[in-house]
């Protein structure tokens, strides 16, 4: 099977390119998020909107492979590797600055992250912060590895879903052509049948001779 028929090459580019732009969408998400309305930020501690946005991360890395009919099956657990990868990457880009700036550049009261804040500076001030995060226990870092696993489950098991319906309707194409193309079985030893030839109709035989 090759990479071209089976979907693989054009489902890992597109894989990647939709990983790193939801990477930066959530990077941007995390940074900005003293910008959005309190009642969605401070509901249930912002659960419902972080898990949103993995399940969001998770469909379009989905598409993005499913829409090229895969039918390597490697293609499902890198699915869950970008979709998983994404939330990572945006979150650690997303603290590191949030983290970073306050430190770069006190403010005199505490205000929204600004666009100008999104600097290498500031990501590399802030990165080691981003980072301690995975390193606290489980019990009190639960909610991240939450968003990371729930990205990484729903686009695994979409992915699965359209790679197995892809193969299966691939196997039912290739059996149809297959018995299309099966030439008439003849016992051994029997020799091959010649059509029947019409006699050729001369001046005095009538085209639609009528029987008694």
């Amino acid at each position: 099977m090759s990479r071209k028929r089976s979907g693989l090459l054009p489902g890992l580019v597109l894989g990647l390119v939709t990983a790193l732009v939801c990477s930066a969408c959530l990077g941007a998400a995390v940074l900005f998020q003293r910008s959005l309305p309190e009642a969605v930020t401070g509901f249930w501690s912002g659960l419902p909107l972080s898990l949103g946005l993995s399940v969001l991360i998770a469909l379009l890395v989905a598409l993005a492979i499913g829409a090229v009919r895969p039918r390597s099956l490697l293609l499902v657990p890198l699915a869950a590797l970008y979709a998983g990868g994404a939330v990572v990457a945006g979150q650690i880009a997303g603290v590191s600055i949030m983290i970073g700036a306050p430190l770069r550049t006190p403010p005199a009261e505490p205000r929204a992250a600004q666009l100008s804040d999104v600097t290498v500076a500031n990501f590399t001030e802030g990165l080691p912060g981003a980072l301690a995060l995975y390193r606290q226990p489980l019990a009190e870092a639960w909610a991240v590895w939450l968003y990371i696993a729930v990205a990484a489950l729903v686009s695994l098991l979409l992915v699965t879903f359209r790679v197995t319906r892809v193969r299966r309707a691939h196997r039912a194409e290739s059996e149809a052509t297959e018995q299309a193309t099966e030439p008439e079985y003849r016992a051994p030893f029997e020799p091959a049948q010649q059509p029947a030839q019409k006699p050729a109709p001369d001046l005095f035989t009538p085209r639609n001779p009528t029987q008694d």
